[in-house]
């Protein structure tokens, strides 16, 4: 392939990139390549420059500043730990990861295709909060905090909803295992530095059979991750909505 036919090909990848992330985001990048790096799993690209770790933790701050500032003056007379609550209820990994999901980012997504645990891992949420990262970047705060509003808060954050959604999945399956007579615990079974940030995986252990495990940058979010998935690999996802 000669010079020109590389250059061809090379802008015509950019274009069509381009179009899926203005299908995706709805509107059209300014530095494509900022976009491409937060889209970036490190199964695919180790260096730190080019996944979206990097973006992740800008965008994570980013995210939680517009959410806080969102809550604050919709809720101006609600005390400091209901806005705390709901904002963890707005960022939370398994929210955040079906929102990407939901967004199409897991379509336009770069990671190990072949690995079926990231698949059904959070990492979608980790790639919306890159994309919050890369948006900042580009367009500055103002357009980032429009961009959040109104294609992650209105489309898929129902505030009435968020205000009745019980979010402890630890105390729920801690329930049940008290019930049912079972012994539950939670053990860190992992603790690295990724990205430079410390990333923790924690199992839940029912009768010391390990049910479930989860990945996040502190404990009680890995735990609570672990939780949610013990408790529909037990089932008990199903038997609470038949419940209700």
């Amino acid at each position: 392939m000669g010079l020109l036919d590389r250059i061809l090909k090379s802008d015509s990848s950019v274009v069509s990139f381009r179009k899926q992330l203005r299908n995706v985001l709805g509107f059209v990048p300014g530095k494509a390549v900022l976009y491409k790096t937060a889209l970036t799993h490190r199964s695919v690209k180790e260096g730190s420059d080019q996944n979206n770790e990097r973006l992740e933790y800008l965008g994570d701050a980013v995210l939680s500043a517009i959410i806080a500032d969102f809550l604050f003056k919709k809720y101006p007379y609600k005390e400091e730990g209901f806005l705390t609550e709901m904002r963890s209820k707005m960022v939370n990994r398994n929210q955040l990861n079906e929102i990407a999901i939901k967004m199409g980012l897991k379509k336009i997504s770069y990671f190990n295709k072949f690995d079926g645990s990231l698949k059904m891992s959070q990492i979608f949420g980790n790639t919306l909060e890159a994309v919050v990262g890369a948006i900042y970047l580009d367009k500055g705060y103002d357009k980032t905090r429009q961009w959040v509003i109104e294609r992650i808060i209105q489309p898929y954050l129902f505030m009435d909803d968020l205000e009745n959604l019980e979010i402890n999945h630890k105390n729920k399956l801690y329930g049940w295992a008290n019930k049912n007579g079972k012994n539950l615990e939670f053990e860190t079974l992992d603790e690295r530095i990724e990205g430079g940030r410390r990333l923790f995986t924690v199992g839940a252990v029912v009768d010391g059979e390990l049910i479930a495990q989860g990945r996040a940058y502190n404990k009680k979010d890995a735990s609570q991750i672990a939780a949610q998935m013990a408790m529909e690999k037990l089932g008990l996802t199903k038997l609470e909505a038949e419940e209700e």
